[in-house]
């Protein structure tokens, strides 16, 4: 555990390398990663958190406490307290609307991001307000029913429908993280900090200097519609859609997700290694 600013953030660590920090999704916890974390231990240090109201991280009543700001604050005092300076930066969903607010927030902690489902929010004040609206309602939900009948609903949005293809072990696996959260946590996330609550950093997007990977699956038109509309404006960044998957990616198709982070990361490594050491022949 890290103590911040008043709450207890849960994190693990492992392997060896240059750091790569991994950011779950609504409804996720640290678990969610870890055949990933698995597969790039040998290149990388894995930092995987749960984020606020999440997993075994704190989870206060207070709904501000987990405004975006605030939670990407927590994020470089994290960083700043485990004295890491620059991270390769990955976040998923929610974790990537937080990964790319810290990215602008504090872009000299981060060395590169990728984005996986993601979104710069919503640019138009009719969408938040009728966001921040679905989303009380989803808090009221989890308040009045409890966290399985939420499950029960969530797991049966469309955004998901493409989990129903794995298998019912793996399905079985995402159902069980989800009922192991806390209600009040997630009550929170959503009033705080949820797609409507969160800035709006469209026109933003072409501050962000540091090398940038934005993948979607194609059966989430979506949110590749929204990364098609990123990568025209963000001066460094690609962007790649995996075939036959929907939003979750690194659950949906692994292998692929692993390929796509593994090459972008460490051609990223070979050619910072390569300028370093250029950098030390001109000053000898």
């Amino acid at each position: 555990m890290i103590h911040v600013n008043g709450v207890d953030y849960f994190y693990t660590m492992q392997g060896s390398g240059p750091p790569l920090l991994l950011l779950h999704g609504f409804t996720g916890d640290h678990a969610t990663w870890t055949e990933f974390a698995d597969r790039m231990q040998d290149r990388f240090t894995i930092i995987s958190l749960d984020l606020l109201g999440h997993g075994k991280t704190s989870a206060p009543a207070d709904s501000s406490r987990y405004e975006t700001k605030q939670a990407a604050n927590d994020l470089a005092t994290i960083l700043e307290t485990l004295k890491i300076e620059k991270v390769h930066l990955l976040g998923y969903s929610m974790g990537g609307r937080l990964a790319l607010s810290f990215a602008l927030l504090f872009p000299e902690k981060v060395k590169s991001l990728v984005l996986e489902s993601a979104s710069p929010g919503l640019s138009i004040p009719e969408e938040r307000e009728a966001r921040i609206h679905q989303d009380e309602q989803l808090a009221q939900m989890l308040e009045a029913k409890g966290i399985e009948e939420f499950v029960d609903y969530w797991q049966e949005i469309p955004l998901f429908s493409t989990q129903k293809n794995l298998p019912k072990a793996n399905q079985e696996k995402i159902r069980r993280q989800r009922l192991r959260q806390n209600p009040v946590g997630l009550a929170g996330s959503l009033r705080g900090m949820g797609t409507g609550q969160q800035p709006s950093w469209w026109s933003h997007l072409n501050d962000l200097l540091m090398p940038v990977q934005l993948i979607c699956g194609d059966k989430d038109p979506k949110f590749c519609r929204i990364a098609r509309d990123m990568v025209k404006v963000i001066p460094n960044a690609k962007m790649t859609e995996v075939p036959n998957v929907g939003h979750a990616i690194h659950v949906e198709d692994l292998k692929s997700f692993d390929t796509i982070v593994r090459e972008f990361l460490i051609n990223l490594e070979r050619s910072s290694e390569y300028v370093d050491s250029m950098d030390k022949q001109k000053r000898v």
